[in-house]
């Protein structure tokens, strides 16, 4: 019954009885299939089980471990004792030295520079009285010489006037006197004509002689007056060359440039043959211990300062200049205030005199310093670290190791340091170190006296 296995119009023929047996197989290798990703899946829950279960079995067969106690955190700080008092904070500001005086020597007469000082030049010192230059001195000497002589003709001609004028006087007076003998004669002749004792003639001729003695006598006066005339004008003339004397002395002693204190030489123009004029600048000083230091205070802190004495004359500063990282000071106290407010510095001006009479080293003009100052003073406060202050008011005492706050009002900041005052008291324990955590109740161990130990161990 088997079908032919012929080829059939040219397909290949499929036997019927292998289909049944392909399916069986297909259906038992599907179902292996499964079973074995079955087995696989427990395996994987069988091994993660076992290994919760030994992990639970560890943790429960784990020996106690034991817990510490919980102790409270102690925290190192530094503190100090307040003390209440009279504070004043420092008022730190920058000015500029100046030369407290100062001179420009000009030539007084012109001529040939024939002596120059040997320190004469930028920088070098010269004492009070030292010549520094010399400008030649004949025609000057000549000059007084000349003076000298009209002087003296001047003073002998008035001798030689005197004289006359006492010989005119001698004059007057014989004459005045044969004036009065004429007119007793005169008198007797007249009293004689009534008696008929003299002539007309003889009256005449007495008339004549009172009249000639007359003048005779005003003769005699015009020419005292005269010479008293000249007497007046020959002291004039002598008051005129004693003059041109003491000016002739004076431009001789001009042709010598002196030093008018001690000093040191900012520039000077002087150079042996030189010819000078009048007015011509010949050197530039300043007095070696004098200085002046310019600086400006601000419109509050001038008006608290003078709101709390009323001047800031005479009050005291103090000058410090920075060689490198030298600092040298300087005392000095307020001597005037500026002329004009400073407005393009924002306050006022003002000019303290340094005293350098003790420093080791010689202050110059033009120096950069730091000028230091008392501000106003603040009675009944309490002079804390910047660090103590908390927030806009609060700072913290140290009460058997634990912290209390107090409220304090600021007043003034002082160079690192706060003026304060407020629920403070005299002794107390002020927390200074900066505490991240701070708070009221936080316990605090103070390392304030173990640090001076240390130091004074040192």
């Amino acid at each position: 019954m088997l079908q032919s296995l012929e080829p059939d119009s040219g397909k290949q023929p499929v036997p019927e009885v292998l289909s049944p047996l392909r399916a069986e197989r297909q259906r038992n290798w599907s179902l292996a299939l499964v079973l074995k990703a079955v087995l696989q899946v427990l395996l994987a829950f069988a091994i993660l089980f076992g290994a919760v279960k030994g992990m639970n079995l560890l943790v429960a067969s784990k020996p106690e471990v034991a817990k510490k106690a919980i102790q409270e955190t102690s925290y190192a700080a530094e503190t100090v004792t307040l003390v209440r008092g009279e504070h004043a904070p420092l008022i730190s500001v920058f000015g500029e030295t100046a030369a407290g005086r100062e001179v420009d020597l000009r030539a007084l007469v012109a001529g040939e520079v024939v002596e120059v000082h040997p320190d004469l030049k930028a920088g070098g010192a010269v004492s009070e009285g030292e010549l520094l230059v010399a400008i030649d001195r004949f025609d000057y000497e000549g000059a007084v010489t000349e003076a000298e002589a009209n002087l003296a003709e001047a003073q002998a001609a008035l001798v030689e006037s005197e004289g006359g004028v006492e010989l005119e006087k001698g004059n007057v007076v014989r004459a005045a006197e044969q004036l009065e003998f004429a007119q007793k004669d005169l008198q007797r002749a007249e009293d004689l004509l009534g008696k008929g004792t003299v002539t007309e003639r003889t009256l005449d001729d007495r008339k004549l002689i009172v009249s000639q003695r007359r003048q005779t006598l005003e003769q005699a006066q015009n020419s005292l007056a005269l010479e008293e005339a000249r007497v007046v004008q020959q002291n004039a003339a002598i008051k005129r060359l004693e003059w041109r004397l003491e000016n002739a002395g004076r431009q001789l002693e001009n042709t010598v440039l002196k030093a008018p204190f001690d000093a040191i030489v900012r520039s000077q123009s002087a150079e042996l043959g030189r010819l000078v004029s009048v007015n011509d600048a010949i050197v530039s000083l300043y007095k070696s211990d004098t200085f002046d230091v310019r600086f400006t205070l601000s419109d509050n802190q001038y008006g608290r300062l003078l709101a709390e004495t009323g001047t800031v004359v005479d009050r005291p500063v103090q000058v410090t200049w920075y060689l490198g990282n030298e600092p040298v000071t300087y005392p000095a106290s307020v001597s005037r205030i500026g002329a004009d407010v400073a407005s393009s510095r924002g306050g006022v001006e003002l000019i303290a005199l340094v005293d350098t009479s003790n420093a080791n080293v010689p202050l110059r003009p033009g120096a950069f310093v730091e000028v230091s100052l008392s501000d106003r003073t603040y009675p009944d406060s309490f002079r804390i670290p910047e660090t103590a202050f908390y927030g806009e008011g609060t700072v913290y005492v140290v009460e058997e190791s634990r912290l209390v706050p107090r409220e304090v009002t600021a007043l003034a900041i002082d160079d690192g340091f706060i003026l304060v005052t407020g629920a403070l008291a005299d002794g107390e324990t002020l927390l200074v170190t900066r505490i991240p955590e701070v708070g009221e109740g936080l316990l605090v161990k103070d390392v304030s006296e173990s640090v001076d130990n240390v130091g004074a161990g040192k």
